[in-house]
């Protein structure tokens, strides 16, 4: 498999001119636009589904779920947890934009496991100030995706939750596996 995590993360300087990743990645938009031709599409998701995953890099949500443009909203974070503004993605997207299904995916060997909410007290030691959101972290992923749609299906804000349903993806066999909310 062939991905541009092998390239250097920081300035290269090996005849690029000192171009940095962001260059980079400009100058790959400059190659997109060129060939790029409005699709007459509006914000509304074809399939009416919204999904709340984890911001790792390993989980290319289109390709794992055969989405195109178009059919979902996608919003994530770290953990893929529902935070206040996760809540608020999603409240503009059933109530403005028309979705009714709520797919949650969490996944194996996420970096919220190794974490603690120690973290914040850290970063507070570090930058003299506490971050107002919490870490989130858990233990069992199974767990916190039942957390998670339990937070979905009893928020007043969301009109549709009748058909909100979590997983866990398996970053090693790409295989998402279905969490039953009452286990």
């Amino acid at each position: 498999m062939t991905t541009s995590a092998s390239l250097p993360a920081g300035p290269v300087t090996e005849g690029s001119g000192g171009e940095t990743v962001t260059d980079r990645l400009v100058e790959a938009n400059r190659r997109y636009a060129a060939q790029f031709t409005d699709p007459g599409m509006d914000a509304r998701p074809v399939l009416h589904v919204a999904v709340v995953a984890c911001m790792d890099a390993r989980l290319d949500l289109h390709k794992a779920l055969g989405l195109e443009l178009g059919d979902c909203h996608t919003i994530r974070n770290a953990g893929g947890v529902v935070t206040d503004d996760t809540i608020r993605s999603l409240t503009i997207s059933q109530r403005a934009l028309g979705t009714r299904t709520v797919i949650l995916i969490h996944h194996t060997g996420c970096g919220l496991e190794s974490l603690t909410e120690d973290f914040r007290h850290e970063l507070e030691d570090e930058v003299g100030q506490r971050p107002a959101w919490a870490v989130e972290a858990f233990r069992d992923v199974d767990q916190d995706v039942r957390q998670s749609m339990q937070r979905v299906r009893t928020n007043p804000f969301l009109p549709h939750k009748d058909d909100v349903r979590g997983f866990v993806f398996d970053v090693h066999t790409g295989l998402l596996r279905e969490i039953d909310p009452a286990s």
